[in-house]
């Protein structure tokens, strides 16, 4: 155990060094950036690097703007995929089989094939630089494989409980909302955290279907440190620290239920 334990300890190391590199590299200036070593401290931390991208940079409406897409489509997905999966494990119906393939036919779907048709969708029914686009496009593409991380565990969650509320006369509605939708929560943490990443995380169809500076995010807001003659390496590093805290903060949060989350969807017994 000590010899994995030491093991251990040197894999958190490794895996910290590229949080340093980021945090030393936002409080240098560009000539730090090029002449010290990469984690060497700074002659004097930059601080206003941060107080730069927030207030001149538009970082504080590109992080509004991430927030509210991320949450938005985490929500969406969370709810549609757990509907669909109580109805494909839960409810007797013909060709719930060929359903739940066409949604796992969506997992091979290639991103880059779809940009081309969705920018043509969108722009007729008005919804390019608009935030529905991002919301749509987020949940539609993350359903997949929400469903296949709910439908394993829906697979070993117990029945009784909900045959109870059946002999009780509770809806299918109420059986959902009520007493299924809460049994699941360990599991909706471990989606909810995986969307989480790849929304927040995502460059091309924001790139794609929006062109207003007031509705980018993050991901694509840093190319305005990106100038032609010069580039403040400072102030993307800035970006990138401010980029990464909510899902590291998330991640710090949901850390129990996403672990219990996917060993109970694991194992059917």
């Amino acid at each position: 155990m000590t010899l994995l334990y030491i093991v251990l300890a040197i894999v958190g190391v490794f895996q910290i060094f590229p949080l340093v590199w980021l945090v030393l590299f936002s409080l240098k200036n560009n000539q730090e950036v090029f002449e010290l070593s990469p984690f060497a401290l700074p002659a004097t931390p930059r601080w206003e690097n941060y107080i730069r991208v927030w207030t001149e940079g538009n970082i504080s409406q590109y992080f509004f703007n991430s927030v509210l897409y991320t949450g938005s489509a985490v929500l969406l997905t969370i709810l549609f995929a757990s509907m669909a999966t109580f109805a494909l494990t839960r409810m007797k119906w013909k060709k719930s089989s060929l359903f739940l393939g066409l949604f796992m036919v969506g997992l091979m779907i290639p991103i880059h094939s779809t940009l081309i048709p969705l920018f043509n969708t969108f722009s007729n029914l008005d919804l390019i630089n608009h935030p529905l686009s991002i919301i749509l496009t987020y949940t539609a593409f993350n359903l997949p494989i929400t469903i296949m991380i709910l439908y394993g565990f829906y697979q070993v969650l117990p029945r009784e409980v909900e045959e109870a509320a059946v002999m009780d006369g509770a809806s299918v509605h109420r059986i959902f909302f009520q007493i299924t939708l809460p049994m699941t929560a360990p599991v909706i943490a471990t989606a909810a955290i995986i969307n989480m990443i790849y929304n927040w995380n995502e460059f091309v169809f924001i790139n794609t279907f929006i062109s207003a500076d007031q509705f980018k995010t993050l991901t694509v807001g840093i190319q305005n440190f990106i100038g032609q003659y010069s580039t403040d390496w400072g102030a993307i590093g800035a970006t990138l620290v401010i980029s990464i805290l909510p899902i590291l903060i998330a991640f710090i949060f949901l850390s129990d239920r996403i672990v219990e989350g996917i060993s109970a969807g694991s194992v059917k017994g």
